[in-house]
């Protein structure tokens, strides 16, 4: 994961992303990657999956 983190209190999940980082341009080059899990990821603990990407247009 780039630039997430999650956590879960009781049933409430949390995701963190700090929106003043970049990790470059997308693959087709139309936006910059602010944060990813990268495809989806279990979260902590649980049973479930999440999958995220946080982007801006260039």
């Amino acid at each position: 994961m780039k630039n997430v983190e999650m956590t879960v209190q009781g049933t409430i999940l949390t995701i963190k992303v700090d929106l003043s980082k970049e990790f470059g341009p997308s693959a087709s080059g139309k936006t910059i990657i602010l944060a990813s899990t990268e495809g989806n990821v279990t979260i902590p603990d649980r049973e479930e999956k999440v999958g995220l990407n946080v982007y801006r247009k260039k």
